[in-house]
């Protein structure tokens, strides 16, 4: 019903505070809700859920594809016209043309979809490479119920949420509860990298389908040995600055205010410099400080937004702000994360939200470098 979809929508509503919609087939059991965060194509161009042209395809889609440009010059030059600017449009676009994997090979970018085809009556879900953004989903009362966030799953009256206590051991073990697994018994992750597709057959026995994997990490660094850089160290560095300097520079595309978090270690810093040499005003920083000294990093940021000369905005916390935070961590997360910077990282995004719509950061340097 379409109550219960608005309801599991309002529990998300801080993810996408500017706009919202849904879209319902009743005849064929599908409804589909999204929050809108705009930061390309602000217009009615970029609403969602989203129709394709030819009017087979609906799309709700969450993050950014960072080279819909290309994707988009590539379209056009074989015929596509369109109604906006948005990556959505280019999503849809490219999944009519090219298909759902050989799309998602192309797509350069941090996103969960979830597609449904009128055609084949089928729904695919779909994240993206690393994972940076959530999706989960499961059958419960002989509904398939998916969403960004957990909170979004049990706002629907079918869903009886009960813990899975190999996930309580795991988060005992990890500090976080590994994927595809999720706090609650019958509710999953869609692994990174992975698209998972209901035909319709699928659909009808409530069946479970294993995950398809359209990138793995293990593959790349398999692919990566096996033809090793064979340069010295300073054409190392040279390709490393040209490839830092291309992903910044196609995450800088927003029509919106855009910043960057700044600790001031070698990851954050590294980016704040490259987007500041391509940059043609001073760029938004921000970074958040402790009185205790021994947590405190916000000299550092300090001493790189003075030799930058970013527009840096500092805040300090006091221990009473930032116990104040945990109470909130269960709503923030929906299950067990246990990492302590969850605290400063929602204060940092909350100073910078003040003042601009999306940041870019130093995190995946640890990843990428073996820390």
């Amino acid at each position: 019903a379409e109550a219960d979809l608005r309801a599991m929508s309002a529990t998300i509503v801080h993810r996408g505070p500017d706009d919202d919609g849904t879209w319902l087939d009743p005849a064929a059991g599908v409804a589909l809700a999204f929050r809108r965060l705009s930061i390309l194509d602000l217009s009615a161009a970029g609403h969602q859920p989203m129709v394709s042209t030819a009017g087979r395809f609906v799309l709700v889609f969450n993050g950014e594809i960072y080279n819909h440009l290309d994707l988009r010059a590539e379209l056009s030059g074989s015929g596509t016209t369109w109604r906006g600017h948005s990556d959505t449009e280019t999503l849809l676009a490219s999944i009519e043309r090219w298909g759902v994997r050989a799309t998602l090979e192309r797509a350069v970018g941090m996103f969960a979809l979830a597609l449904w085809d009128r055609h084949d009556r089928s729904l695919t879900l779909a994240r993206d490479r690393l994972g940076e953004k959530p999706l989960h989903y499961g059958w419960h009362a002989g509904r398939l119920l998916f969403a960004s966030e957990l909170k979004a799953v049990r706002a629907h009256p079918g869903h009886r949420p009960a813990l899975d206590r190999t996930s309580v051991a795991a988060y005992l073990r990890h500090g976080y509860v590994p994927a595809p697994a999720t706090i609650y018994q019958g509710i999953r992750k869609v692994p990174p990298g992975t698209f998972v597709t209901w035909a319709a057959a699928d659909l009808e026995r409530m069946a479970v389908p294993a995950p398809t994997s359209y990138w793995s990490l293990l593959d790349a660094a398999r692919a990566g040995a096996a033809d090793p850089f064979e340069g010295n160290d300073e054409d190392a560095i040279d390709n490393l600055e040209a490839l830092l300097s291309r992903a910044i520079e196609l995450q800088r595309v927003a029509d919106v205010p855009l910043g960057a978090f700044l600790s001031g270690g070698i990851d954050s810093s590294a980016v704040v410099a490259l987007m500041q040499a391509h940059a043609q005003r001073p760029v938004r920083t921000f970074t958040i400080g402790f009185e205790e000294a021994a947590y405190d990093e916000s000299h550092h940021a300090r001493a790189v937004a003075d030799h930058l000369g970013t527009d840096h905005t500092e805040l300090r916390v006091t221990p009473v702000e930032a116990m104040a935070v945990i109470q909130d961590l269960p709503t923030l997360y929906d299950e067990p994360f246990g990492d302590s910077s969850a605290i400063p990282t929602y204060l940092v995004a909350g100073l910078a939200r003040r003042h601009v719509t999306v940041a870019l950061s130093g995190d995946g340097g640890d990843e990428l470098f073996a820390g």
